[in-house]
């Protein structure tokens, strides 16, 4: 249920770290008549652990075991309810020795009711969970997340006030999990040699334990944290002085192995497009070196960018900017909360085939600081520019650059009460042209509730004529988080010479106001538990003041009990194409349910009118008919079996009063239909057995879009033993089916393709082993 269902962190991270409210609407909820008041509520608590002797085992914390470290109780709620009593018995065990910190969970519920799946490594989003956030450092500004679900399955990040949490992070740690007559206990280790800390004792550490009820959409704490301030860190409790810790010497090394065996259709030759069959194999090493337990060096030689898993399925047929794909390679995913900024500076896919890559993150009182280098062997054929926009040509000589070097720093200063200045820096050389971007960025916490964020940058791009352009840009935040109202005040400014090679930023040439508010009610103690309206006006024009977009974007969102939640919208927009000026609306609804646990089930249903953006020759852009479906389905017959269908629709039809000359209204101008079938199967916490079946077809009318008529199903098949997130081992096995061929009347040196009316032809086939492992010393 990828598209519509609250993931994890919009259930469990909902307080951690609020992402902007414009952009995905976090449910703020009515407090109890007779929660606390958060004007009166006293200074976080503090929780001495004791050391010891012997590591405790999971036994230790079941009926009749021994119970070892400082007992911890009073969990309150932060959501539904905000201060209320946990609804289920939790107690927490907390110790440590000279390696670990331990930490267990007694958990009470009734057996028949908990949700814990046997699923691979971070797919806990749909059970009930305990766990521990770490603030190592005691700067209420960053910290780490370890997770667990009642069968022991992790989930590890970190999150950074002000951002998402990133959940990228994966680091080696222990944990087990026994589902128990009287509910569950689950036990863990963390390795300090897995954590960052001061060098300098005494360690006070900034904590908060949690529990997750799914059934109840429950998040609870130890100890209580409001959703009615902005910000989590600050309300943590404080684990007084850990003496003589250390991560002591800590050395890592990945070395990987991949072979691959593909066939696949080649239409880059000479002579016309012809099969060919490629045998690869390819190795190389990630080495992490840490220095005084706050400072990494990480260092990759021809490093392990393949991609394992595949992208979720999104329509990019009609989309007039770049369609956004995240990050899913292990390199880059690891610390990328260092180099963010409130515009995305740095988009790592825009890195394709590195030989050397040196990154160094660190934290030295309050700045923190991260900086990498590393070359890219893609040649820039396959290279635009971000923020040039579709259909602009390349800044560089694809035919001279074979290779760039790539360098991006970031530093961030630490001020005040979760404040922060910083500086990021990026420059991708090409021998024909070079591209840099200078920016400034700050975020300072105005009270409990307000947050201003700005960011000033610019750009310096050298193109391959020898001539330079340059674009500054500016982004202004204001911010209001709490339990009922949230509210985002926004704006920004782009040059139409602004360009940045190495981010994310579909569009130039504006300056865009926004204005986001939303307020939520909640019933104490009844089915319907919060709903509300929500607001979004955003108001775009470009550098020569003319208008270039309007949007007001209306939503009545309603949560019930069991992860049952529906949305019902209203969007009316104006947008100029062209030199056309377009008045678009959409009406839309959704619903998700996870009210059993073994089913779940979304959809989503909107129609209105959008704009045609690439019509058949010899046409303008012109107003249509949009219809959009979106349906998922997930079953869990049995703990270790999960089987999610998604299927995705969309469909442009001429519109009455603006149909082409030639043709009548509702003539269908092009049908997408997207289908993933996707079925796991965990044998253990560490193998898995995953397929994928993936079709997508096009099917345009020629005479009003440009689009060719295409077809495509694909298989995908991954057995996975991830004994840790360093050592792994991954067989694959993937075909592409396309309605293509070789034209059997044509010959070398005239070869041409040719379209059919199925997906009969294999054009892309592989087969790959992979194998790292992590040496730690």
């Amino acid at each position: 249920m990828p598209f519509i269902r609250r993931s994890f962190w919009g259930f469990l991270l909902l307080a951690l770290a609020a992402p902007h409210a414009a952009t995905q609407r976090a449910v703020a909820q009515e407090s109890p008549a007779k929660s606390p008041d958060v004007t009166a509520q006293v200074a976080p608590p503090s929780l001495h652990i004791p050391r010891v002797s012997r590591a405790p085992k999971i036994g230790d914390f079941l009926d009749g075991g021994t119970h070892i470290g400082a007992r911890v109780t009073g969990f309150r709620q932060n959501e539904p309810g905000d201060g209320t009593p946990v609804t289920q018995e939790t107690t927490a065990y907390l110790s440590y020795d000279d390696k670990n910190l331990y930490v267990a969970f007694v958990c009470k519920d009734d057996p028949a009711q908990v949700r814990a799946r046997m699923a691979k490594r971070e797919d806990i989003g749909s059970d009930d969970q305990v766990g521990i956030n770490i603030d190592t450092f005691h700067d209420r500004r960053r910290f780490y997340i370890f997770w667990v679900n009642p069968r022991g399955i992790q989930l590890d990040g970190t999150v950074t006030e002000g951002q998402n949490g990133d959940i990228s992070f994966d680091t080696l740690w222990h944990s087990e999990g026994r589902l128990t007559p009287t509910g569950y206990v689950v036990w863990m280790a963390i390795p300090f040699k897995s954590l960052r800390f001061p060098s300098s004792p005494p360690q006070p550490w900034g904590i908060a334990l949690g529990r997750v009820i799914r059934r109840n959409n429950e998040v609870s704490y130890w100890p209580y944290i409001t959703p009615r301030v902005e910000g989590f860190a600050q309300q943590m409790a404080t684990l007084e002085a850990l003496e003589n810790i250390s991560s002591g010497r800590n050395l890592q090394f990945i070395p990987y192995g991949i072979y691959t065996h593909s066939r696949f259709l080649d239409g880059a030759v000479p002579g016309g497009p012809v099969f060919r069959t490629n045998d690869e194999g390819r190795g190389g090493l990630d080495a992490k070196i840490v220095l005084k337990d706050a400072v990494t060096l990480d260092i990759a030689v021809n490093p392990d960018f393949s991609q394992v898993e595949s992208d979720e399925p999104q329509v990019t047929i009609n989309q007039r900017f770049e369609v956004f794909f995240p990050e899913k390679r292990p390199f880059f995913l690891e610390n990328a909360g260092f180099f963010r900024t409130p515009v995305n500076l740095f988009f790592s896919r825009r890195i394709a085939n590195p030989q050397l890559g040196v990154r160094v993150t660190g934290k030295a009182g309050p700045w923190t600081f991260a900086a990498f280098g590393m070359d890219d062997r893609q040649p820039t054929s396959a290279f635009v520019p971000s923020g040039a926009g579709p259909g602009i040509f390349s800044e560089c000589n694809p035919l001279d650059d074979s290779r760039a070097g790539i360098g991006v720093l970031r530093v961030q200063r630490e001020f005040a009460s979760q404040s922060t200045v910083g500086v990021f820096v990026s420059s991708r050389d090409f021998p024909s042209c070079s591209n840099r971007v200078v920016s400034f960025d700050t975020r300072i916490k105005l009270n409990a509730n307000w947050v201003f964020s700005g960011q000033l940058y610019r750009s310096f791009t050298r193109r391959v004529d020898g001539s330079h352009r340059t674009g500054p840009g500016a982004f202004l935040e204001f911010a209001h988080r709490g339990r009922h109202f949230t509210y985002t005040g926004r704006y920004q400014d782009r040059s139409p010479d602004f360009r940045t090679h190495l981010g994310f930023v579909s569009r130039v040439d504006m300056r865009l106001t926004e204005q986001f508010l939303g307020y939520y009610w909640r019933p104490e103690g009844r089915l319907v538990q919060y709903y509300g309206p929500t607001v979004d006006v955003i108001v775009n024009g470009n550098r020569a003041s003319d208008i270039q977009d309007w949007v007001v974007d209306a939503n009545f969102d309603i949560g019930l009990r069991g992860q049952t939640s529906f949305s019902f919208r209203r969007n009316e927009a104006f947008e100029l194409f062209q030199g056309l000026g377009f008045r678009k609306h959409i009406t839309g609804a959704t619903v998700s349910t996870e009210w059993l646990k073994w089913l779940a089930v979304s959809g989503q249903l909107q129609a209105g009118a959008g704009v045609n953006y690439f019509p058949g020759s010899s046409l303008p852009a012109f107003l249509a008919d949009s219809r959009t479906a979106r349906f998922g389905l997930t079953l869990r017959p049995i703990p270790r079996f999960r089987v999610d269908e998604t299927y995705i629709y969309s469909r442009l039809a001429t519109r009455e009063g603006s149909t082409p000359a030639g043709f009548s209204p509702a003539t269908p101008i092009f049908n997408n239909h997207i289908l993933r079938s996707k079925l796991n199967y965990q044998f253990t916490k560490e193998l898995s057995l995953r397929a994928i079946l993936d079709y997508n077809s096009v099917l345009p009318n020629s005479q009003l879009v440009a689009l060719s008529r295409t077809k495509s199903l694909k298989a995908d098949l991954l057995l996975t033993y991830l004994l840790n997130p360093g050592t792994a081992l991954y067989i694959g096995y993937s075909d592409l089916y396309e309605n293509l061929e070789i034209d059997p009347v044509t010959a070398a040196p005239l070869r041409t393709l040719r379209r059919t009316r199925s997906p009969s032809t294999s054009t892309g086939r592989g087969f790959f082993i992979k194998l790292s492992y992590l040496f730690r010393f």
